[in-house]
């Protein structure tokens, strides 16, 4: 009996471009000659980076998101990446400047980040900018997301995973909601529910294509 072989890896993105090349000034000429193995849409295949992060920032949405960063969570990269994926305007880093940037999958470099020391920092960025506060914690008084009007151009905040927001950060914020949940544990992953309010937030306010997405 033959032993099974591993299947090969799939291969991600494109190989060199044939000859002769797009007249395109938004084309990389290392990435035509050397292919594209990014993490982008085929659409973006031999873009600059520059040029995907212009493209981009014409169709951003209104919506931003907060995460704290006080004990170096990996959950970060993951919520950037998800951040990305629904194209908010920027997202935001509070209390250290580093972060894991491995879950971000390499997406952070087309996103806007903005660092804010404390909490006292971001609520004056987001005063200042005419930005509500979004608090997404379970905590006592929060309402359900599900039920809940979200300003179009919210900040919302998210925070570490375990211990949640801050105290801080949730006297900082203008709204507190909560994801509502119906099985025995007391809590989710801090990723899994910045991907939740994101999508609470794209069903209230983006503009659904029709039809098939692919």
């Amino acid at each position: 009996m033959s032993e099974e072989r591993p299947a090969e890896p799939r291969a991600v993105g494109v190989g060199p471009h044939p000859e002769p090349w797009p007249d395109d000034p938004r084309l990389d000429p290392v990435l035509l000659a050397e292919g594209d193995r990014r993490n982008v849409e085929d659409r973006f295949r031999y873009w600059r980076r520059e040029a995907i992060v212009a493209e981009l920032d014409t169709r951003r949405h209104a919506v931003h998101i907060a995460i704290e960063n006080l004990e170096h969570d990996a959950n970060i990269g993951s919520v950037v990446r998800t951040a990305n994926a629904f194209a908010v305007g920027a997202f935001h880093i509070v209390g250290r400047r580093r972060w894991n940037r491995r879950g971000a999958m390499v997406t952070d470099r087309y996103q806007h980040e903005i660092h804010h020391p404390d909490a006292a920092h971001l609520r004056a960025w987001a005063r200042e900018q005419g930005r509500p506060l979004v608090a997404i914690d379970l905590v006592e008084g929060a309402l359900p997301i599900e039920r809940t009007a979200l300003p179009e151009n919210a900040l919302l905040v998210v925070g570490q995973e375990g211990p949640g927001l801050s105290e801080e950060l949730l006297e900082a914020a203008d709204l507190v909601v909560g994801i509502t949940q119906f099985g025995s544990t007391r809590s989710i992953n801090v990723a899994a529910a910045a991907a939740i309010a994101l999508h609470s937030w794209v069903l209230q306010h983006a503009e659904i294509p029709e039809g098939p997405l692919r």
